[in-house]
């Protein structure tokens, strides 16, 4: 976790800066988003919390997204990291929102996705989603590798 601590330490001078805060929704990361933000000292300053959304009954009970909202949507996707993003930025009611999802491995997901295979969403003032194919199969590998991107994904839409 420690190459994460850099992008945290940027992220976190972005947003206390301007007073802002973020929640995030994690899956295939399992909290990796969260706890380099939260390594900063001072990030109750604009850390509101986060959800490890890895299940339905996660989605359904941290996100309060239902069946109904997924209609035409899968996990594991734009729209549904998209979706994510907006869910938990409104229920915190935050500025900024990060969410992760994906297939870290060793195989792939149960959608079609190849391990290495995860989307990143922002919501906020500006929305943006990307997906990020590592090919690779090393879970923990590409846990580190989704929170890097994630993280860094988060600094360059801070920067816009």
């Amino acid at each position: 976790m420690k190459e994460l601590l850099p992008l945290a330490e940027k992220i976190a001078l972005e947003l206390t800066a301007r007073k802002q805060k973020i929640a995030v929704s994690e899956s295939s990361t399992g909290g990796l988003i969260s706890a380099a933000l939260l390594a900063v000292p001072g990030a109750s300053a604009y850390y509101l919390g986060g959800a490890v959304v890895y299940t339905r009954d996660a989605r359904r009970i941290l996100a309060d997204i239902h069946n109904d909202d997924m209609k035409g949507i899968r996990s594991a996707s734009e729209p549904y990291a998209e979706l994510l993003a907006k869910r938990i930025r409104e229920r915190f009611g935050c500025d900024w929102a990060l969410s992760e999802t994906g297939a870290t491995g060793p195989t792939g997901n149960s959608y079609g996705d190849a391990a290495g295979h995860s989307c990143i969403a922002v919501a906020g003032p500006r929305n943006e989603v990307m997906t990020i194919e590592t090919g690779s199969r090393d879970r923990l590998g590409n846990m580190h590798a989704f929170a890097h991107t994630a993280l860094t994904f988060l600094l360059k839409n801070l920067s816009n």
